[in-house]
């Protein structure tokens, strides 16, 4: 069967999380679409999937339903824009385990300068830092989830999210603000 017709089974979340050592690294690349070209190992133990299944998908298949939209555009967003962006995620394993990160995402260039695909390393988050981001994750999903409409609930969350980033003087301020107390630390 070709790549781009297998067929995914439905992971449902199991509610356990799944942790990995603070000095290991999810690495994970992509064409331009959003395809995986290469994962590494600590990707395919985390995400409890064989290679055989996520080279040749969607990224988006480790994608979390508790996962706020506005998050997954902010970074699309930027990306597609030749940025690279530091973001916290949480992601679904093939098991139903979640596990957090926080991801680094890069656009990879081609010789002219064009966008031929992305490039992130996750690592473990600062556990105060999760203290913020978990119920914020909570209350984005919410308020996604009080719209019908699915522009609506993205307009929503992102206003929600944007707020929150310039309490800190942006987005990126807000999440190195998090990670400050594990960077005092070493």
């Amino acid at each position: 069967m070709a790549v781009a017709e297998r067929t995914r089974k439905a992971v449902v979340p199991s509610g356990v999380e799944r942790t990995m050592a603070e000095d290991e690294l999810i690495v994970s690349k992509t064409d331009a679409r959003g395809i995986m070209t290469y994962v590494n190992d600590v990707f395919l133990r985390v995400s409890a999937y064989p290679e055989s299944e996520v080279l040749g998908q969607p990224h988006n298949m480790i994608r979390h339903p508790d996962m706020p939209r506005c998050v997954f555009k902010l970074l699309w967003d930027t990306i597609k824009s030749g940025q690279e962006i530091f973001a916290y995620v949480v992601n679904l394993a093939g098991d139903g385990a979640h596990y957090w990160v926080l991801a680094h995402v890069t656009p990879s260039f081609g010789p002219g300068g064009q966008i031929i695909g992305y490039h992130s390393n996750r690592r473990t988050p600062d556990r105060a830092g999760m203290d913020v981001i978990r119920p914020l994750y909570g209350q984005l999903a919410a308020e996604e989830r009080r719209h019908a409409k699915s522009s609506d609930a993205l307009a929503a969350s992102a206003a929600m999210l944007a707020r929150k980033a310039e309490e800190h003087g942006g987005y990126e301020r807000f999440v190195w603000s998090l990670e400050s107390a594990r960077a005092g630390a070493r």
